[in-house]
């Protein structure tokens, strides 16, 4: 898709047709997550959310190569929402375990309204060699995204942290972030109810283990857990 440039590429697109283009692409995206949640993931197609969009098939592809490039593009939407959603604490308070509660709290709020469709598209999404996979290559964008949130609690914060674990601990809360979504998924209390419990129970948790962390008789224990973490990062 070209949102700079004219389809020749010779001269740049004006700021009218560039807003135009990104509401028509903002139009066939809201349009496909009410789809999904009305049909299911599946049962959705390309050319039925055109329809409903009121878009030429043509156009629904030009700006969403597929069902998956349209999921890519929810995925970077939410992590901008998730962004917006927790910048009240993450500007609030230097609290680690209040930043952390605030930011995961933030993050079911705003996946909450597609919380119906969830599993159903979890089925693609949990398939390894997906590209909906939070871990594909082409989710990257949307991953790095998520985690930059949770180095902003990690850096903005107090707390005293081992600064070889504060150099991973980004992406240790992502991963812990990514059990979450899952239980969350499968949650089906009121309101997920349980799924904030096991935040609130958590955070405390993961603090203290934070905070034990630059006691030095642990230290031994870190290194090793860190090494394995870095192993197994490792595809050689």
């Amino acid at each position: 898709m070209t949102t700079a440039a004219t389809e020749s590429g010779d001269e740049p697109t004006p700021p009218a047709r560039r807003a135009r283009g990104e509401q028509t692409r903002q139009l066939i995206l809201e349009t496909a997550l009410r789809l999904f949640r009305e049909r299911g993931y599946a049962e959705t197609t390309m050319r039925a959310i055109a329809k409903e969009a009121g878009v030429a098939v043509g156009n629904a592809y030009y700006y969403f190569d597929s069902k998956e490039h349209l999921i890519q593009g929810f995925y970077d939407r939410n992590q901008a929402a998730h962004r917006a959603a927790s910048e009240s604490v993450l500007t609030g308070s230097q609290d680690f375990a209040e930043r952390l509660r605030g930011v995961l709290h933030a993050g079911i709020d705003v996946n909450a309204p597609y919380h119906s469709f969830a599993a159903t598209f979890f089925k693609s999404a949990a398939e390894p060699s997906s590209p909906l996979s939070p871990f594909s290559r082409e989710s990257s964008p949307a991953r790095d995204a998520s985690i930059e949130i949770f180095r902003d609690v990690v850096e903005g914060s107090s707390a005293k942290i081992d600064p070889e674990l504060r150099k991973e601990l980004p992406e240790l809360l992502w991963l812990g972030w990514m059990g979450v979504i899952l239980f969350w998924v499968y949650d089906k209390s009121p309101d997920q109810r349980r799924t904030r419990r096991l935040i609130d129970g958590a955070v405390p948790l993961i603090d203290r283990l934070v905070s034990l962390s630059r006691l030095r008789v642990l230290r031994p224990a870190l290194r090793q857990i860190l090494a394995l973490i870095d192993s197994v990062r490792r595809d050689d």
